[in-house]
């Protein structure tokens, strides 16, 4: 995975010898915020109103990050008004790709472009930084929006209400403390924290990582003992942005970021819970398990230099959820 300096393109990985080994996360290079009346939102500039079929989204479905915010779309009945294009799951010299030679991948539907860096430098010509995905593009002013997982997110559960009519909430005001405060632990600890587990080049900065992942597994397969959600008698935000990592625990990260101290089915509530958000209408329709596990085995040769694509355990996650005694 490389990156943009000054508009040119260098295929550079991630400098762990000045961080003592850790994985540190490059910060989201664009924050605007699509709005309902096109105000400013928290970070960025206004101009962004929500609009039937003036945004883009860029993801990849091997990506936690990016899965997000298709099932965001999917949930809030935005898939008539925001279109989409899907990035090949090998992510190797050129970065994202938007090559065709795997089911379901779109291309670029908008400009037919190679790679998604081009649609970074169409943005900005001289951008500097990672060319993650997702990405909201701007159809209207031909510029991103936003590559920020977490705040597109939050910009499809309520911004496009008026539009679609959908207005379930999955970040509601009476919740949004505590929400945030559980967030930023499986943020942290989880999202994050396997990938700091598998890009750590000593063995102090492994031992940090796993061992907090773990101590929040733990700690949210009791608090799911005892509620049905993470927060309050519904599902929300932050349900799913933990499902995504856990979607891909067993299969990915387990084995590739070494997180093997125990598995996912191992969890009894984690395992059902996450069962049961799969089942969801719609979600498992946002998941190709094939496009991640190629992806991660495939795309990251300094942890797996031969690219050999594993066996895997073979999971049902189409089993009952059979957690008992829980808040409705």
């Amino acid at each position: 995975m490389g990156l943009l300096v000054n508009g040119k393109w260098v295929d550079k990985w991630y400098d762990t010898k000045s961080t003592g080994g850790r994985f540190e996360r490059w910060t989201s290079g664009f924050r605007n915020w699509v709005t309902a009346d096109g105000t400013a939102g928290p970070t960025g500039q206004a101009g962004f109103p929500a609009e039937s079929g003036r945004y883009h989204l860029y993801a990849a479905q091997a990506c936690p990050w990016a899965h997000r915010t298709l099932i965001f779309r999917k949930l809030k009945g935005l898939e008539p008004h925001i279109g989409v294009s899907v990035v090949h799951p090998d992510m190797l010299q050129d970065g994202w790709t938007f090559d065709k030679d795997w089911p379901g991948l779109t291309g670029d539907h908008l400009y037919d472009y190679p790679f998604l860096r081009d649609i970074y430098t169409r943005a900005e010509s001289a951008f500097s930084g990672r060319v993650t995905v997702p990405v909201l593009w701007d159809k209207k002013t031909e510029t991103i929006v936003s590559n920020e997982s977490s705040e597109i997110v939050r910009m499809f559960n309520s911004a496009f209400d008026t539009i679609t009519g959908n207005e379930v909430d999955f970040y509601p005001e009476n919740l949004r403390a505590e929400i945030n405060e559980v967030n930023e632990r499986i943020y942290k600890t989880i999202n994050n924290g396997v990938y700091q587990s598998g890009f750590a080049t000593t063995q102090e900065a492994y031992d940090e990582a796993v061992t907090a992942l773990f101590d929040t597994l733990e700690w949210l397969e009791a608090r799911l003992s005892r509620s049905s959600y993470l927060v309050g008698n519904h599902a929300t935000e932050a349900d799913w942005r933990l499902f995504t990592t856990l979607i891909r625990f067993d299969l990915v990260y387990h084995l590739h970021f070494k997180c093997n101290k125990m598995r996912l089915v191992d969890f009894p509530n984690l395992w059902s819970y996450t069962r049961e958000l799969y089942q969801w209408p719609g979600v498992r329709e946002t998941i190709d398990f094939d496009q991640v596990v190629r992806h991660y085995h495939y795309s990251h040769d300094s942890i797996n230099p031969s690219r050999i694509i594993p066996i895997n355990p073979d999971l049902d996650f189409d089993q009952p959820q059979t957690r008992k005694g829980l808040v409705a």
